[in-house]
């Protein structure tokens, strides 16, 4: 069944491009602007989520941490 609807919808998809002939359409200037944020705010999303888990995946790779005062700080409490 899902095969179905999902074979209509590309089938659709498809014939929409190839009835189409001219947009008569335009990109607005500020739209450029708008992906490069987009670009920008995905680039340091990552690598804040990478600061983040930073630890997570030294200690996967196996190696220890860089600063060993936050190790000791969780032992004395």
């Amino acid at each position: 069944m899902k095969h179905k609807a999902l074979m209509w919808t590309f089938s659709l998809v498809v014939l929409a491009f190839v009835i189409v002939r001219d947009a008569c359409a335009y990109i607005d200037p500020g739209t450029g602007s708008y992906i490069f944020q987009i670009l920008i705010a995905g680039v340091l999303g990552g690598l804040f989520a990478l600061k983040i888990f930073w630890k997570n995946i030294r200690a996967a790779l196996g190696k220890k941490s860089s600063t060993g005062e936050g190790q000791d700080d969780d032992k004395q409490q």
